[in-house]
Parts: structure tokens; C-alpha cells; sequence
């Protein structure tokens, strides 16, 4: 197979990619592809879009991923906005501490929340018929932030099956366990 664009530069996505996949994964930095925007209303739609953009822009197969968080308690939120849920440019930290302001007073009953994940591949930016896989990831939000490890919010989101944040699991408990580990399998197991 040849080499394949993944249209993400967030290095926490990348590790997860190249640790669970055996492709030839390269970012499309490396292309020069322009962000696109994500005006899509659902994971699948946003996943399609990057994925395109990718692919028109480099000529190769394209791999994107559209990922968040649905907290229960905030009806959903933030879910497609996860990113940017504190604003177009926020931070991980900046989002951890919104989130946290929103939950404020919230028992830890009423705290559940899942992470989603859609992976998309495209053969070609014309591609009629791509390749869609998804996984989630049960948990609840913790009432304030533990562990070093991952990105985005997991030193927010607590594993019942690990009593811990998903932040003090070890990357490779991590990917047998979460949202994206499941989506990348499926993939995998779907392009062999």
C-alpha cells in the first residue's frame, strides 16, 4: 500500500495512529495542506471533510479522524466542539477548565460521558464509497484533573474498568481500551 495522508497535525493523534497501525502514516504537514473548516454537524460529516480536503490536496489516500467527548449532564456537550469548546484556538488546559466550570456542583452520578471516535478512509478525493469505522468509550468527569499522560480530556476522564483517570493509564492500555484503539482496529482488520 502506498503512503497515506493523515489529515490531523495534533501529535497526540499521530502517536496513537503510528502505534496501532502498521501503514505508512504521514501527517499532512508534511504536505502543506491547509486546515479545511469542520462545518459538519456530526462526527461523520466533520471526519469526511478533513478527509477530502486531504486527498485533494496531496493526490494520496487520506485518513482523518473526528473525535470528542459527550458529557450527559450538558446534554451532549461538547461533542463536535470538543476542540474548541472554550473557543476556536483553545487550549487542552483552557477546554479541561471550561468543562470543569460547567460540571461545577454536578454529583458524580450525573457526571457520565463517552468519548466517540470516527475514522474515515478515502482512496482518492472522489472516493464514493469510503471507508467509515467508529469506536466510544464510556467513562464520567472527574472533578478535577489527574495523571500526565494523553492529551485533550483525559486527565478529566475518569475508566471505571481502570479506576483512574484515562490520563495515568500507560499509552498501550490506553489504545486496547479507547474510543480511537477500537476505531483503528476496526480499520485495520477492514483494509487487510
Amino acid at each position: 500500500m502506498k503512503t497515506i495522508v493523515l489529515a490531523s497535525g495534533n501529535p497526540g493523534k499521530l502517536r496513537e495512529f503510528a502505534q496501532i497501525l502498521s501503514l505508512d502514516v504521514v501527517p499532512q504537514s508534511q504536505f502543506n495542506v491547509p486546515d479545511v473548516e469542520e462545518t459538519g454537524l456530526s462526527f461523520v460529516e466533520n471526519a469526511l471533510i478533513k478527509a477530502r480536503n486531504a486527498a485533494q490536496h496531496t493526490g494520496l489516500p487520506a485518513l482523518s479522524d473526528d473525535s470528542g467527548i459527550e458529557i450527559d449532564a450538558l446534554n451532549g456537550a461538547p461533542g463536535i466542539y470538543s476542540a474548541r469548546f472554550a473557543g476556536t484556538h483553545a487550549s487542552d488546559k483552557e477546554n479541561n477548565a471550561l468543562l470543569l466550570e460547567k460540571l461545577n456542583g454536578v454529583p458524580d452520578e450525573l457526571r457520565t460521558a463517552r468519548y466517540h471516535c470516527v475514522i474515515v478512509y478515502m482512496r482518492h478525493a472522489n472516493d464514493s464509497m469510503p471507508l467509515i469505522c467508529q469506536g466510544s468509550w464510556e467513562g464520567r468527569i472527574l472533578h478535577k484533573a489527574d495523571g500526565d499522560n494523553g492529551f485533550g480530556y483525559d486527565p478529566l476522564f475518569y475508566v471505571p474498568t481502570h479506576k483512574c483517570a484515562s490520563a495515568k493509564l500507560s499509552p498501550e492500555i490506553k489504545n486496547q481500551l479507547s474510543h480511537r484503539g477500537q476505531a483503528l482496529r476496526a480499520l485495520q482488520a477492514a483494509l487487510q
